[in-house]
């Protein structure tokens, strides 16, 4: 059965388009949009950072599409839709795009900040860090 609310909700290991979701989220019904995009950054704590790789666990669909069940079920939202990448990515690349549309923008925000600190905190993706020093380190892994 459709999630009437949930409009996208994808792990992919291509590229990610940022209009995508916000398309995804666009509705007559809607007064406000919110979206978040998360890029690969050049450094962390002080460490240089050449490239990330991202690895996800075959259930970390379904944990998206839980926690944004749980936003819409919480929330007076319009829609949802997130999107993560997967594998190897670059200074600049895009990780992760979330989006909410509702009728106002405060529920519009809300919303959106609550899909990407539940995604970052219960979704089984992880982040494999290297630096230019030649050390790296997992992040996220239990």
């Amino acid at each position: 059965m459709q999630r009437p609310v949930i409009r996208l909700a994808a792990i992919r290991n291509t590229p990610l388009s940022v209009e995508e979701v916000l398309a995804a989220v666009e509705d007559p019904a809607a007064g406000g949009v919110v979206s978040f995009t998360g890029l690969v950054r050049s450094s962390d704590e002080g460490r240089r950072v050449t490239a990330l790789e991202y690895s996800a666990h075959p259930t970390a669909t379904e944990a998206l599409l839980s926690v944004m069940d749980a936003v819409a079920a919480d929330l007076p939202v319009v829609a949802v839709a997130a999107v993560h990448r997967v594998g190897m990515l670059a200074i600049g690349d895009v990780a992760v795009v979330v989006a909410a549309s509702a009728a106002h923008r405060d529920e519009a925000f809300l919303a959106a900040r609550r899909l990407i600190d539940d995604l970052k905190a219960t979704v089984p993706i992880w982040k494999h860090q290297l630096f230019t020093d030649g050390t790296e380190e997992w992040v996220g892994t239990p």
